[in-house]
């Protein structure tokens, strides 16, 4: 296993461990977070989660779903909202600090759209976290801690392993122009890949566009051996359209679902990075319940790092409970 393979498995258990610590009763809370009781005894708080995410993108699920899961142990009423566009993100946000939130957590894909409203939100006294992107930017606008992986680390590691892998020519597939993020992280893998990488600009709302922009690459460019992208979505469309060219091309991408994890089972995948969405959503709307009841901020205002973890074939069994469903029906 590489060193990102096993920097990311310490990553999962350091995580996981935070999260179990997290949920016990914080100095001044009634009860236990996370049983029945000790839920009834807590104070009600309302949080509002305003994220960047695209129609159609499941990525997204996991995060809400573990901000759900955070929200039903802490006595917290969980107000979901989201935008692609960075202007009308921002009058989500607004809109949250109208209704008089408890806290706020925000994704930070563009940062400049989103500093007035996020500044108007901390000058209302309202403690705002960030999640999944705004790692360089949340100290700036007075956000409490940052959740999510770094995002040029998660980079190099696909660099690494595509190098490992004796590849020459990757081409990293960005599916939303400005997103910082997605900069970074095709940045950090022309930092290690030892071989030559370039960025191909699709539009990620319109999948059609996503398979017909790789396909024509890969047809125009046959030397291209590698293909990176940057959302599980968008990995099963580039299999398609490594395909439709006619390309041996490898593939491999950031982000995991349960596709992607069939595909690395089957050899179809090189790898997957995992940020671990779920724990974004839940360790962030958990923070609001620490941060209200005692002050505490998790990190102490440092990034809270939940990737990346790399997942190929060497380490795939230890995700395998996420995506693999019990015979059983339980």
């Amino acid at each position: 296993m590489s060193r990102w393979g096993k920097l990311g498995l310490a990553g999962v258990a350091a995580a996981g461990a935070l999260v179990l610590a997290a949920c016990g009763s914080p100095a001044g809370a009634g009860g236990a977070a996370g049983s029945a009781e000790g839920t009834a005894e807590l104070e009600p708080l309302k949080v509002a989660l305003v994220t960047h995410a695209a129609p159609g993108d499941t990525f997204w699920d996991t995060i809400r779903t573990g901000a759900e899961d955070a929200a039903e142990r802490n006595n917290i009423e969980l107000l979901y909202t989201s935008d692609p566009d960075g202007g009308r993100q921002a009058q989500l946000v607004e809109q949250a600090v109208d209704q008089g939130v408890d806290g706020i957590v925000v994704t930070l894909a563009k940062a400049d759209a989103m500093s007035g409203a996020v500044s108007s939100a901390v000058d209302a006294g309202i403690p705002v976290f960030s999640i999944n992107a705004g790692e360089e930017e949340y100290a700036d606008l007075g956000v409490l801690a940052h959740f999510g992986q770094n995002e040029f680390i998660a980079g190099q590691a696909a660099g690494e392993q595509f190098t490992e892998a004796g590849l020459s020519n990757v081409v990293c597939v960005i599916h939303e122009q400005g997103h910082v993020g997605l900069e970074s992280r095709c940045e950090g893998l022309a930092d290690t890949f030892e071989g030559e990488s370039e960025v191909l600009y699709v539009q990620g709302t319109d999948m059609t566009n996503v398979a017909s922009t790789i396909t024509s690459k890969l047809q125009t460019d046959p030397g291209i051996d590698g293909v990176l992208t940057l959302g599980a979505p968008f990995a099963m469309t580039a299999k398609d359209s490594i395909a439709d060219a006619g390309s041996s091309a490898t593939l491999a991408t950031t982000d995991l679902n349960a596709d992607v994890y069939q595909a690395i089972k089957d050899g179809t995948m090189l790898f997957g990075i995992d940020q671990q969405p779920y724990l974004q959503g839940f360790s962030s709307v958990e923070a609001v319940r620490l941060y209200h009841d005692g002050g505490y901020v998790l990190g102490g205002g440092k990034a809270v790092l939940t990737g990346p973890a790399v997942v190929n074939a060497d380490n795939l069994a230890s995700v395998a409970v996420q995506f693999e469903s019990d015979d059983s029906g339980e």
